[in-house]
């Protein structure tokens, strides 16, 4: 009897608190969530990490309630260059294939002397990834770095 109440407390618990609730207006296609994401490490369990977090987060949203903006600068521009972990580089495609964006940036690039053509594809470039953070914020979009 105790073992039946504890399953059936259990399962109520899952029901009450287990969906996500939604703040006011819901997350859809007319108005999505927008996060962006500063990548600025290149270390592989912070990356991983971060990558993991994005994945968890996929899971919550409906696909069209959410966007995602990774951008790379500094050490995180590492990341996305084609000689990083390929299982890391695997993921990042595979959030790719999901619209999340990965955005680089142009400065660090020009310092360390790094052409597009030494990154995966699909990413697109900004002359400061910093200041396109800024402007996402400016724009409404919530910084958070899950790392």
């Amino acid at each position: 009897v105790k073992m039946k109440k504890l399953i059936l407390l259990m399962f109520m618990s899952v029901l009450l608190f287990g969906e996500m609730k939604f703040s006011k207006p819901e997350p859809s296609f007319e108005n999505p969530r927008k996060w962006v994401i500063k990548l600025r490490s290149a270390n592989i369990e912070t990356v991983n990490h971060m990558l993991g977090s994005i994945y968890n987060v996929l899971k919550v949203y409906p696909v069209e309630g959410i966007k995602i903006a990774v951008v790379a600068y500094s050490q995180g521009m590492r990341v996305l260059k084609k000689d990083y972990d390929p299982h890391t580089l695997s993921r990042i495609s595979s959030l790719m294939d999901y619209d999340v964006e990965f955005v680089g940036c142009i400065n660090t690039m020009d310092t360390m002397k790094w052409t597009e053509a030494d990154f995966i594809d699909d990413v697109t470039y900004v002359q400061a990834g910093i200041a396109e953070v800024i402007e996402r914020q400016a724009d409404g979009w919530i910084e958070t770095t899950p790392y």
